[in-house]
């Protein structure tokens, strides 16, 4: 059955109804069929109900969730023929950042994402999705070989930020995250970034200077994550809730505040109940934005991206 969310368990009650009244009407020989079709559609708008009204801390549960689809799951779905290209060409390859060269409908892409475990074994290698400077180097020059050779560039976001230890901070993990930042906004090929989970801080940001910034409907993106937030205000990570209503991280705010351009809609009950269905509506968010980008041209790109990203935010003088 999975890991169900605490939100989820009167929906898991219903379907063990629904599962036991089949088993009964088997027993006694008696057709249930128009009982059990009534519940099992009033189980699928009650499901339908609950997803749409989620709070943002529910939302949470759905980003973070172990089964949720992974950077190599969304590009597997999306794309052909992905060649993988390692290392920062300074003697290091960091797995929390994978990239490469694929193909979207016969053109080829270079697509580069945070990469998360489903195991304990998977998140020790991929270091539970937080990039070291390594990572951010490797993304950059993936970044410039794509710009080289006039290919879309699209990333793939799922973090709970980089790695904060005493390694990356030795190794220059603010530079390598700056740097990206600015040569990112240089760069003259359309750039697509997808936030398909978790999408904390700088450690997301230093893959998201793009064209297009798009948020699964379940997934977040923020500056600080919830718990974080809450311990610095309220000296008590248990008030995370409180402070995910309050950094408005989900799709609808940021849609307001102009920080993404658009939410792609996930399954119900989130991205982890189909996998081959979200990546079938994000490839078709991916083709529609480069159809429009691709009528740009690269000093138009860059101008574009650039006021994009000045014009985010409010002011209050006086």
């Amino acid at each position: 059955m999975g890991t169900i969310l605490d939100f989820e368990k009167p929906i898991m009650e219903i379907e063990k109804k629904i599962e036991e009244l089949k088993q009964m009407s088997i027993d006694s020989g008696i057709d249930s069929t128009k009982e059990i079709e009534t519940f099992m559609q009033q189980a699928e708008e009650y499901k339908k109900e609950l997803y749409e009204k989620l709070k943002p801390s529910q939302k949470l549960q759905i980003a973070r969730h172990p089964e949720r689809p992974n950077f190599l799951d969304f590009v597997n779905g999306i794309c052909t023929d992905f060649i993988e290209l390692h290392g920062d060409r300074q003697g290091m390859d960091d797995r929390a950042i994978i990239g490469g060269i694929a193909r979207l409908d016969g053109k080829p892409v270079m697509v580069i994402g945070t990469m998360k475990g489903k195991s304990t074994k998977e998140n020790l290698e991929y270091n539970f999705g937080m990039p070291q400077p390594q990572g951010y180097r490797k993304a950059l020059r993936l970044m410039k070989h794509a710009n080289k050779f006039n290919m879309p560039i699209i990333t793939i976001i799922d973090t709970p930020g980089a790695y904060p230890g005493i390694s990356a901070e030795e190794t220059g993990q603010g530079v390598a995250i700056a740097t990206n930042l600015r040569d990112m906004a240089k760069l003259t090929v359309p750039v697509i970034a997808i936030v398909s989970g978790e999408g904390c801080s700088g450690g997301a940001l230093g893959l998201a200077v793009a064209d297009r910034v798009y948020l699964l409907e379940h997934a977040y993106y923020t500056v600080i994550s919830p718990e974080g937030c809450a311990s610095i205000l309220w000296r008590d990570a248990a008030k995370a809730p409180e402070a995910a209503e309050a950094l408005k991280i989900t799709a609808p705010d940021l849609l307001k505040f102009g920080i993404i351009d658009g939410e792609i809609k996930e399954p119900v009950g989130g991205a982890h109940h189909d996998y081959q269905r979200m990546c079938d509506e994000m490839k078709t968010v991916i083709k529609d934005a480069l159809s429009e980008l691709s009528l740009l041209s690269k000093d138009e790109l860059k101008t574009y991206r650039y006021n994009k990203f000045r014009k985010m935010g409010a002011f209050l003088e006086g």
